[in-house]
Formats: C-alpha cells, sequence, structure tokens
C-alpha cells in the first residue's frame, strides 16, 4: 500500500468567502482545498504555507490543527490506475492571508484558484475533502 501525507489550509475572508484551487489531476477538475503533499522531511505547516503560496499566490500564517483525514482509495479507483491502494493522510489548518495576492498556478497540480461563498461551493464539481475541512474548520 502506498502513503500520501498531505497538509491543507481552511482560509476565509471577512465576507465569509472559503479559498479553494481547482484540481486538475483527478479524473476529472474539481475544487479542492489549497494545500498538497509534504516534501520528504517536511514539516507540515511549512508544506501547507509552500503549497498555498504555490496554487493561490498567497502568503498564509498557519494556525490551529483543525484535524487530520484518513482515506484509503482502492487500487482500482487511484487516478493513475497504480497496483497498490492508497493510504492518505490529510492534516487540516486553519490559515489566514498575511501576504500576497490571488494567482494560478503554472505546471501543477491545480489551475486556478478563486474565493467562493458557502452557496456558490455547494454547487461546484468538488473533492469529498472540501466539506470535510469545512466542517473541521466550523465552516459548515
Amino acid at each position: 500500500m502506498d502513503l500520501r501525507v498531505a497538509a491543507y489550509a481552511v482560509i476565509t475572508d471577512d465576507d465569509g468567502r472559503v479559498l479553494l484551487a481547482r484540481w486538475t489531476e483527478g479524473r476529472r477538475a474539481a475544487w479542492t482545498m489549497p494545500g498538497g503533499g509534504l516534501e520528504p522531511g517536511e514539516d507540515p505547516e511549512d508544506a501547507v504555507r509552500r503549497e498555498v503560496d504555490e496554487e493561490t499566490g498567497y502568503a498564509v500564517r498557519v494556525g490551529e490543527l483543525l484535524g487530520i483525514h484518513s482515506r484509503v482509495i482502492p487500487a482500482g479507483r487511484r487516478t493513475h490506475h497504480a497496483d497498490a491502494p492508497l493510504h492518505t493522510l490529510r492534516i487540516v489548518y486553519a490559515a489566514d492571508i498575511i501576504g500576497g495576492s490571488l494567482r494560478f498556478e503554472e505546471n501543477g497540480s491545480t489551475d486556478m484558484a478563486g474565493w467562493f461563498t458557502l452557496d456558490e461551493v455547494a454547487n461546484l464539481q468538488r473533492v469529498k475533502l472540501v466539506d470535510i475541512a469545512l466542517r473541521m474548520g466550523g465552516v459548515l
């Protein structure tokens, strides 16, 4: 079984909107929380800062650990047709923007980012992690 550890951020603005990134490596493009996989030896808080910057252009201050979500994806359901299941551990933090400006990632796993109201989120094609993370953060 393969293992992937990733760190994600729940980021909201003063208008109650949520920052999401559009993931393009799945079976279809879908919105997700900004964040991603840890590099070997990387601290999860460093990883979430790096990933949010790469995917959205924003610098963040990492806040409270909201939770850890564990999921096993069977081999046949994995995007890249792997022979083994994938165990994903998703570390979710609250975060606040401290600098930067919205921009889109180039040549990465996401192609755009944006701010969405909860009503808009409800109508987006999104991965399950969005609802899980927003519940952890008390946003849903």
